[in-house]
């Protein structure tokens, strides 16, 4: 087996550690369908106790010191519903680099057109199905098992290997990864490389995503009879106003911006704008009947994605001067924007150690040079790079991206069992090179 093109790790160990987790094979489908089977749907967020508990309990088990993390104050957090993370630190006596595992452990509510139970942990030709199979509780699994062959070889001499099991990430993820960041726990002064095991494809190494910028926009005018619109000033046709911008200039100039991040799909590397919903004119009766008068407020949420090339500053100008003009056509119209969530663009550099060990074992395992992409979404690397100082950041794991938040979610077996490896043999890889810059 070729050896690490950095890596002083006897090929016969990683070998070794291969076997250990086809043994496991069993022991790995068995922790998908337990973790599975915590609904723990974001909103609202039930059940993350329980699962971050197990989780802990897991790592504990194995020796980590482990630790629980409430994200009090942030969003959604109630007693009701507390936001639990769980954190488990295993360490070597000999000193050297930290390998952090993160993963979120809140899924997305099942919706409709299921054929199969959502939260039962079904195996079938192959597959484990399930809410939360493929994003993301088959690549936690996949995770835990790679730190278990590890430990079960002994191979933990120098350095640590950190797991956390986080919550949120469906919403924004403030009340997980984002609170870990900020409290240090992602500081470079005490881990190296982070592998989220994001379903991106177990031959794709995931550098990072696009940026956003999604903000509420409320267009103002005043309110008059219906029968007599000309006596007010319809804020619904000051957006419309807004919306026909948008779609003469600002969109077409969008799709002329492509970036140099491997987004995927390929339309992704474009920038973009979805307009989310549109609200406008007063609230409707129970009963259905409408208000006879002219619409004094319409709000619109946007969300825009861009790119790497692209300046924050730059981005909300374009949408403001836009507005100055809608705004310009006709006297008593106003418009305020409030911002709801902002994130840079981010991007791990190709050629940063942990992208290579993990290229270097995608090659070996399945024969074929590693893609690099990019996410057009966000996911918590976000945090990661924006509050913690670890720049050594990718997603990597099992699961096929497009069933993400389909019904009859699933992962495979053989990718979980695959990409175990690839995590496993890298962790190892940059245990034993604490000397190489990172």
């Amino acid at each position: 087996m070729p050896e690490s093109p950095r890596g002083p790790v006897p090929p016969e160990q990683i070998a070794r550690i291969f076997q250990r987790i086809d043994a496991l094979r069993d022991d790995l489908v068995a922790l998908t369908q337990r973790l599975i089977r915590f609904p723990t749907i974001n909103p609202p967020g039930d059940a993350y106790e329980a699962c971050a508990r197990d989780i802990g309990a897991w790592l504990s088990a194995r020796g980590a010191a482990v630790s629980y993390l409430r994200g009090e104050g942030e969003p959604d957090d109630t007693d009701l519903h507390p936001r639990i993370n769980v954190i488990g630190r295993l360490e070597a006596t000999e000193p050297g680099p930290c390998i952090h595992f993160n993963g979120h452990i809140d899924v997305v509510e099942p919706g409709l057109g299921w054929t199969v139970p959502p939260f039962e942990g079904l195996v079938r030709d192959g597959r484990v199905y399930g809410r939360g199979a493929c994003d993301m509780k088959g690549g936690i699994a996949a995770a835990m098992i790679a730190i278990e062959a590890i430990l079960a070889e002994g191979a933990l001499t120098c350095g640590a290997i950190e797991f956390s099991g986080t919550v949120d990430e469906e919403s924004g993820g403030f009340g997980g990864v984002g609170i870990l960041a900020r409290r240090g726990l992602f500081d470079r002064s005490r881990v190296d490389h982070v592998i989220i095991p994001e379903p991106l494809n177990p031959d794709r190494v995931c550098l990072g995503h696009r940026g956003v910028w999604w903000a509420e926009i409320e267009m103002r005018g005043q309110i008059g009879h219906g029968a007599m619109p000309f006596l007010g000033v319809s804020a619904i046709r000051g957006m419309g106003h807004f919306l026909r911008l948008l779609e003469e200039e600002l969109l077409p100039a969008l799709g002329t911006r492509v970036t140099r991040m491997p987004c995927v799909p390929k339309g992704a590397r474009q920038a973009t704008l979805n307009l989310n919903s549109i609200h406008g004119g007063q609230p409707e009766p129970f009963h259905g009947l409408p208000a006879p008068v002219v619409a004094d407020r319409c709000r619109l949420v946007i969300d825009r994605r861009y790119l790497i090339e692209e300046d924050l500053d730059q981005v909300r100008a374009e949408i403001v001067g836009l507005l100055d003009r809608a705004r310009a056509r006709e006297a008593g119209l106003d418009y305020s924007i409030r911002e709801i969530m902002t994130f840079a663009p981010t991007m791990t550099e190709p050629d940063a150690p942990l992208v290579r060990e993990l290229d270097h074992w995608i090659e070996v395992l399945f024969g074929r040079p590693a893609e690099h992409v990019a996410s057009p979404g966000t996911y918590d690397q976000k945090h990661i790079t924006r509050f913690g100082s670890v720049r050594d950041c990718v997603a990597y794991g099992p699961g096929i991206l497009d069933l993400a938040h389909q019904p009859d979610e699933w992962v495979g077996i053989d990718d979980m069992v695959i990409s175990a490896k690839v995590m496993a043999a890298t962790t190892l890889c940059l245990l034993h090179n604490r000397g190489n810059p990172a």
